[in-house]
């Protein structure tokens, strides 16, 4: 009998310290990132004056652009951590804690460069809070060769590239990184295929540039290694479909035209050079391409309960 409790408290106290430990795959320890790094393109960039491709915030009394207002999705993700942009930086910390590698036009071959760059200068550790969105210039890029290129073609290579960014993500996780992965948006549901749907009777054009974003979200995402462990996956695309048609819900009115006037576009569109009726809270697009605030919150706040609930 003694030697039975003997073992039977052995027992108890190694599956005590296995909990401890965080056996089971859970997440014991939140994750605490040290620093953030964003990838991509213009959906994720603070300018180095402050300015965002979104619409920029003003400051009440100066009118002047406030770079905390307004934050776009990296930015809000990177806060939640305590992390701060060196582009958007106003208590002037010495070093700021995030690197903002996202460009204007980027593509994927050009993340892939920013990824490049960031190996290196020192890599990548388990508390990093990378992010990465792109592929709206790719699609763009492809929806511009139809009808020279047919529709399945211009399909099979907006694949291809969402392919290769899932590698480049790869990448990133063999060197241990953690990762908020965002799919490319539904550029179907922008005003920009709206309008290209208006003007050529050739094809359904919002039909079209929605099937190459999806084809490039199906690539990315069949490419990736991703058990939760390394990477969070937000449903940016999905969101907008949500948003898109039930705009309401997000406290938005307007899912379909761009808020910032035509002669004001970001990254220059501000609080104050807006459409009539419009504020950064009332349209989803900022303009016919370009997602607005109320966006990048809904953005940001999947990605939050992805960094902050994955077992990273």
């Amino acid at each position: 009998m003694k030697s039975v409790k003997r073992h039977l408290a052995v027992l108890l106290g190694a599956t005590a310290l296995l909990a401890a430990c965080g056996g089971g795959g859970e997440q014991i320890d939140p994750f605490r990132p040290t620093r953030a790094l964003a990838f991509g393109d213009e959906s994720s960039v603070i300018r180095s004056d402050g300015t965002k491709y979104t619409i920029n915030g003003v400051d009440s009394t100066t009118s002047a652009v406030t770079c905390g207002l307004n934050p776009v999705w990296t930015q809000q993700l990177a806060g939640h951590f305590g992390l701060v942009f060196g582009e958007c930086n106003p208590d002037k910390l010495a070093t700021p804690t995030a690197r903002m590698y996202a460009a204007a036009g980027a593509k994927v071959a050009d993340v892939a460069a920013q990824i490049d760059r960031q190996f290196a200068l020192d890599g990548f550790n388990p508390k990093d809070l990378v992010t990465i969105l792109a592929g709206a210039n790719d699609v763009l890029e492809l929806y511009a060769q139809f009808p020279a290129q047919d529709a399945a073609t211009l399909g099979n290579a907006a694949q291809a590239r969402g392919e290769a960014l899932g590698a480049q993500v790869n990448r990133i996780v063999d060197a241990n990184g953690r990762i908020i992965l965002s799919t490319v948006q539904d550029l179907g549901l922008s005003p920009f295929a709206i309008k290209e749907k208006a003007a050529h009777a050739d094809t359904d054009r919002v039909a079209l540039l929605s099937e190459l974003s999806r084809r490039f979200n199906a690539g990315m995402r069949l490419k990736i290694r991703n058990d939760g462990h390394y990477i969070g996956l937000i449903l940016t695309d999905e969101l907008m479909g949500t948003m898109s048609r039930y705009p309401t819900l997000y406290g938005a009115t307007n899912s379909t035209e761009g808020a910032c006037l035509a002669t004001s576009l970001p990254p220059v569109c501000t609080d104050k050079t807006l459409v009539a009726n419009a504020t950064s809270g009332t349209h989803m697009w900022a303009s016919d391409l370009l997602v607005s605030p109320v966006m990048h919150t809904n953005m940001a706040n999947q990605a939050i309960n992805r960094a902050s609930n994955n077992p990273f």
